[in-house]
């Protein structure tokens, strides 16, 4: 099968979990930049992909390092604050009060994830976003099986304690 093809058919199998791994890790729905420059980034390296490790797992490895880059100098707060300035605000006036407390639901946990220490917040994009295997996330981060069980565990039981800690109805109401 050729480069090009190949290409095509991974784009058509794994977009999705591509894009929905940028979103999250992101905290952004516009990531499609992010997936072009990831697929993008495989055709040129296509030749170095040694069939190790899945397809899926390679691309969302070349996401997240493409991720990384871009928004090195940017956290997600600074991100999210942009995509809230740049809402409408005929938009943000008609919302409801369902759909401002899910959004701050959504705030709450995306500013949990973010104050995890940077191995936390990849096993649990990884795990728990993106829906990696312990296996296939040891691959992308370049740790054993166990050391991705263990790391995962903790991360969770962390980021509960974070939810927990802040309860985000006292910040806006109280």
């Amino acid at each position: 099968m050729e480069e090009n093809d190949l290409i095509e058919k991974w784009f058509i199998q794994y977009e999705k979990d591509v894009t929905n791994y940028l979103v999250y890790y992101t905290s952004s729905p516009d990531v499609e930049d992010l997936v072009q420059e990831t697929f993008l980034q495989a055709y040129r390296a296509l030749s170095r992909f040694k069939h190790e490790s899945s397809p899926k797992t390679w691309l969302i490895s070349i996401a997240r390092n493409a991720a990384i880059d871009v928004y090195r100098k940017k956290t997600i707060w600074q991100k999210l604050k942009e995509q809230l300035q740049n809402e409408p605000a005929m938009h943000r006036e008609s919302q409801t009060e369902t759909i401002f407390f899910q959004k701050m639901e959504n705030v709450n946990l995306y500013e949990a994830i973010d104050q995890l220490k940077p191995n936390y917040r990849d096993v649990i994009l990884l795990r728990g976003i993106a829906e990696l295997s312990s296996r296939e996330t040891g691959q992308v981060l370049g740790w054993t099986e166990n050391k991705v069980n263990v790391t995962f565990s903790r991360a969770i039981k962390k980021l509960n304690e974070r939810l927990k800690e802040g309860d985000f109805f006292e910040q806006f109401i109280g």
